[in-house]
């Protein structure tokens, strides 16, 4: 059970945001209090953050019984305080509520057996140096309720009492985003708690560890201050509690590479592209250093991670596609077509690899110059590995339409910049293994969010990540690969 003091009115609003901020589809929250606890300033507070509005009108819903709002979560406002019976609950909509985002119940106790046993109770009592908030239910509920007053005190111990938490679409990981608002002044939070390592898959280590999935927010932390220190724009981390996996960073601004439609902005991709040069160009030590003194060793990509990367495709994408497993005979040629791929990788250009450097991670600033207007945002996974692979991840964009033309422009933009003595037929070779490599990836994890984790919404992007392996394979580096495909159905129809 958690339990907190509030000591005024602002506390209580407080700790509405902060309670916005857990809210679940599906979560029933039981206001339990007399008159005059707080119980209606609490709703209110959590249905204007979830609204993402201040001054939103918020009526109490006693002769109504019921208010319904939109916002990052649906919510429902019941007042039960006029209903005689508890057979009245069957006419207002709780279970369609809580089908469709949240709700929050004042007079709890008149709803009976309609009140789900899932239900967290919010209790508000008078005490002598405020209210004294308590909060029980099911366990998984209430992990979620104390990492939000965690993320709390972490926000006051780095002098941002009252800042008021924003929600803001994180992305296919376990970690979250919020913006924090201290009087207009925005940053971002991460919440990056560290995550139990799933079962062994090979030689005795998880999947995470064998793609060299970053653990905790160190790296973010290291590779951010060696991304500044070599002059790229990378957010300055303002606050951290390390093990706590919070961190509090510079808001780099809402712009992005893609126009108000979400499609592709050339001169923006372009100039993404002379970042990358930049990055290439530097040379980057296995050990970036922390302004605490530590070090933080930088994995190399080697042939494990991107082995059991290019395996997502057979072990999630194939079945899904062909409504089988792989044979055995298909995965033996899977792997030796790899294997051969990654020993032409060997004499391939070696740099820092973001590894995820593509439309979602990338701020653009146009008040800014030079590599100031491309702000980078995502890369606590970082490698040092193929320095095409950056190229092919931005060139072939896993969450917007690239066109060949567009791709060709974007590449040809960064081998320009790269000079008159780049090496062009090495990196067109590495360049069509890595984006072979991530598209193999990302196909097999787009199956994987819907299948494993629920998130159907990925399976949208599945025709353009098979456009991508059809163009990528078109190499002649690639010749078995592609063949290989073909047979098992993942290159579209007709490709040769």
């Amino acid at each position: 059970m958690i339990d907190r003091l509030l000591a005024d009115e602002a506390a209580t609003r407080q700790a509405g945001n902060d309670i916005a901020a857990a809210l679940r589809q599906g979560d029933a929250v039981a206001l339990h209090g007399d008159l005059g606890a707080g119980k209606t300033t609490l709703a209110r507070a959590i249905i204007r953050s979830l609204a993402a509005d201040a001054d939103l009108e918020v009526p109490s819903p006693t002769f109504t019984l019921v208010q319904t709002y939109s916002g990052r979560l649906p919510v429902a406002h019941f007042d039960l305080y006029r209903i005689g019976d508890a057979d009245e609950m069957q006419e207002l909509g709780l279970d369609e509520a809580l089908a469709d985002g949240a709700a929050l119940v004042e007079w709890p106790d008149k709803a009976g057996v309609y009140l789900p046993e899932t239900t967290i109770h919010v209790k508000l009592l008078e005490d002598g140096l405020g209210r004294r908030m308590t909060i029980d239910g099911p366990e998984a509920a209430i992990a979620r309720f104390e990492r939000t007053f965690v993320i709390r005190e972490f926000l006051d111990k780095a002098d941002r009492q009252g800042a008021v938490r924003g929600y803001l679409a994180g992305d296919a990981s376990a970690r979250s985003y919020e913006t924090v608002d201290r009087n207009g002044a925005y940053e971002i939070l991460m919440n990056a708690p560290r995550q139990p390592d799933g079962p062994p898959i090979r030689d005795g280590k998880p999947y995470s560890q064998i793609a060299h999935l970053a653990e905790s927010v160190l790296p973010f932390v290291a590779i951010g201050e060696a991304l500044r220190a070599n002059g790229l724009c990378a957010p300055e981390i303002r606050a951290t509690d390390l093990d706590a996996g919070l961190l509090l960073i510079e808001d780099l601004g809402r712009d992005i590479v893609l126009d108000a439609d979400g499609k592709p902005i050339a001169e923006r991709y372009h100039a993404a592209a002379d970042v990358l040069a930049t990055l290439h160009e530097r040379q980057w030590p296995a050990s970036a250093p922390l302004a605490s003194g530590e070090a933080y060793v930088v994995p190399a990509y080697d042939r494990g991670a991107m082995a059991i990367e290019t395996e997502l495709l057979i072990d999630w994408y194939l079945p899904f596609a062909a409504g089988r497993p792989a044979t055995e005979a298909e995965r033996r040629a899977f792997q030796a077509a790899w294997q051969a791929l990654f020993d032409r990788l060997e004499t391939a250009e070696k740099s820092l690899v973001l590894r995820d450097f593509h439309s979602p991670n990338i701020i653009w600033r146009e008040e800014e110059a030079g590599t100031g207007r491309v702000g980078i945002i995502d890369f606590q996974d970082a490698l040092i590995g193929p320095a095409a692979y950056d190229v092919a991840s931005l060139a072939m964009d896993a969450r917007v339409t690239i066109s060949e033309v567009l791709e060709a422009d974007i590449v040809n933009a960064y081998v320009e910049a790269r000079g008159a003595a780049f090496d062009r037929a090495g990196f067109d070779e590495a360049y069509a293994i890595m984006a072979a490599q991530r598209n193999s990836k990302i196909i097999g994890i787009f199956v994987r969010l819907d299948r494993r984790d629920g998130k159907p919404h990925y399976l949208k992007h599945l025709p353009r990540i098979r456009d991508y392996l059809e163009r990528a394979t078109r190499h002649e580096a690639l010749a078995e690969l592609r063949a290989l495909y073909r047979s098992m159905k993942v290159l579209p129809e007709g490709s040769v």
